[in-house]
Order: C-alpha cells, then structure tokens, then sequence
C-alpha cells in the first residue's frame, strides 16, 4: 500500500469516528433542536459520501502534505485546524447570511467542531505516515 494511502486512510478513518461521534451525540439535541424542519429524516448517501471523499482528500493535500515538508511537530495542528476553520466557516456563516432562521449558535459550535476535527484527522493522517510509512 503506497504511503499515500495509508495517509489518506488513516486521515478517513480519524474525521469519520470523530464525525459520527459528533453527530450522534449533537445531532439529536443539538441540531434537531435548532433546525427542527429543515433537517432531512433520512441522510442521503451520494451527498454524504462525496463530501466525505472530498474534504479528507482537502485534508491530505493542504494539511497533511504541506506538513510532512515542515520540521514543527504541530504544524499539521494549525494546517488542519486552519483547514478546518475556513471550510466550516464558509458553510456556516454562508447559512447565517443566506437561511432565514440559520442560528448564529449553531454556526460558532459547528465552526469550533470543524476545527478541531480537521485538526485532529490530519495529525491522524500526519502520524500515519511519519510512523506507518515513512520514506524509505
């Protein structure tokens, strides 16, 4: 398995459990609460997945990567809770901006999840390949 993947699994894997321990925990008092009518009773797969797919490859490339190239042990911290931060805020502050009735309290703990969930995979996916697969 090429280093990459192994990087890129291991990334997955940490922002998947930390994701679905979120929103299980959030998503029923939390969110259901807060957005009541607007949440979907069922999850649809296509749209999950894509995402999914998508921003742990974002996590990969403009966290993880950059990282490996540095010499600070916290650097895929701040690249990933920086990652993080922007992606999370553009969705949430797009809502408050654009959705009438988006709570501003809703925005500023999913803004926080995101963070430190980014932040997290990435020093996942980071650890992965400096002590799973490193550079022969």
């Amino acid at each position: 398995m090429s280093r990459w993947a192994i990087g890129y699994g291991a990334t997955a894997f940490a922002f998947l459990v930390l994701d679905g321990i979120w929103l299980s925990a959030a998503a029923p008092t939390l969110y259901r609460s807060a957005l009541g009518p607007l949440l979907s009773q069922r999850i649809q797969a296509l749209p999950a997945v894509a995402f999914y797919l998508i921003y742990v490859a974002g996590i990969v490339g403009l966290a993880v990567a950059p990282a490996l190239a540095m010499t600070n042990p916290l650097a895929p911290v701040a690249l990933g809770a920086g990652l993080g931060f922007v992606a999370y805020a553009t969705y949430d502050l797009t809502n408050l901006a654009t959705l009438a009735g988006w709570p501003a309290r809703i925005a500023i703990l999913d803004m926080g999840w995101g963070t430190i969930a980014t932040a997290l995979a990435a020093l996942a996916g980071f650890l992965a390949m400096t002590h799973l697969a490193p550079l022969s």
